[in-house]
């Protein structure tokens, strides 16, 4: 509790005590003197007075201290929450599971170094048709990993909105600096966790697409080559006599 002594108190009780009385003199009935100083008196309520104003003073700073003290302790809290969770790596881990042809640059050169691009003269129509078989599985398994990304990033729809609920709630009940910076930073990394997704979902399509496209360009190629062997005299089409009914009826 603090106590304050106004000066204006002060200063009309030592304005009462008249300053020019002489010394009182009082015998007590033990005939010892005992004499009292006016001025002495009033020295020693106004030493009183700022020493106890200065109790005061530090009373007032060691509550602001602690005030203060409170305060950095509130801002230096950690937030108890964490809604970083593992869809990021789920969708990873979907995307490294590419069957086929998968999302590697040396993988996608020796793939086109073979199975797309130009029709080999030299192949046998055996490995025409092997080779254009395995474009369109390498089709078909595109089309399949890339539904599988999107079923993935849809999973991850729902969680992430209950984790965005959960951190607006510690956003705006955070006690200090620290906890309603580290609601915002989940929140960011929330939002890049969905631009993670939104990218993987875009690079999933467009493999399927690429794939889908460099089929089709590939199939004409060889169709010009098959075509080309069957117009090819000597070792295409051979001119016969066929017989359409049997016993000359």
């Amino acid at each position: 509790m603090k106590l304050r002594i106004p000066r204006a108190a002060i200063t009309a009780a030592v304005l009462a005590i008249p300053l020019s009385a002489s010394p009182v003199l009082i015998a007590p009935a033990s005939a010892q003197w005992i004499v009292y100083d006016p001025t002495n008196y009033v020295q020693n309520v106004l030493t009183a007075a700022r020493s106890l104003e200065q109790i005061n003073n530090q009373i007032t700073s060691l509550q602001n201290q602690a005030t203060s003290l409170i305060n950095q302790a509130r801002n230096l809290a950690s937030l108890p929450f964490s809604s970083l969770q593992q869809s990021v790596q789920r969708t990873q881990q979907l995307l490294q599971q590419a069957q086929r042809i998968a999302y590697d640059v040396q993988n996608i050169d020796q793939a086109f170094r073979t199975t797309y691009g130009t029709a080999s003269m030299s192949a046998t129509d055996q490995q025409l048709v092997g080779q254009a078989k395995e474009r369109w599985q390498n089709t078909v398994s595109g089309l399949q990993d890339a539904m599988r990304v999107q079923a993935g990033v849809v999973g991850n729809i729902d969680t992430n909105r209950s984790q965005m609920s959960a951190l607006v709630g510690q956003s705006q009940g955070a006690t200090g600096a620290l906890q309603a910076t580290q609601a915002g930073n989940q929140l960011l990394a929330l939002q890049a966790q969905q631009l993670a997704d939104l990218t993987a979902v875009v690079a999933a399509n467009g493999r399927a697409q690429a794939m889908q496209s460099a089929e089709q360009a590939t199939a004409a190629e060889q169709g010009r080559e098959q075509r080309r062997r069957f117009l090819t005299p000597g070792t295409g089409y051979q001119p016969g006599n066929a017989q359409m009914f049997q016993n000359g009826n």
